[in-house]
């Protein structure tokens, strides 16, 4: 009973999301370790981190929650998913700054499925001066 109730608890802290990358990977890809050195220590700190939070998936295994528009065939494959659904992917990577300039493309051309929840106070209504006559 215990457990059930941390795990609601741990269910309704936790903010939805409403995108996230998926990286398509194998065993082996010299691309996928150039990206786990060059991008991987800094992406979740990263406000592109913040917005499609990072999914790692092995090419081989892919899992039956996401839906591709066609089975990724090239490592590393970045996905971005909404809901499970592909929206856009990038195939390959070819070096950090062609990385992030593909990558803030994808994120721009999907803002409602890649924003950042907003933080901080929300704004009081302006009080009215009521004026004598």
């Amino acid at each position: 009973m215990v457990l059930v109730s941390a795990l609601c608890a741990l269910i309704t802290t936790q903010p939805l999301r409403a995108a996230e990358l998926v990286m398509v990977e194998q065993v082996g890809c010299p691309w996928c370790e150039a990206w786990d050195r060059e991008i991987a220590p800094a992406y979740p700190k990263t406000e592109e981190g913040k917005r499609a939070p990072l999914r790692r998936v092995d090419l081989h295994d892919l899992p039956e929650d996401l839906e591709f528009k066609s089975r990724p065939v090239f490592t590393p494959t970045f996905v971005l998913m909404e809901e499970g659904r592909e929206l856009q992917r990038i195939e390959g990577y070819a070096g950090d700054q062609f990385f992030w300039f593909l990558l803030g493309q994808m994120l721009e051309a999907h803002p409602e499925a890649t924003a950042l929840p907003e933080t901080g106070a929300t704004a009081l209504p302006e009080a009215k001066e009521e004026v004598p006559q």
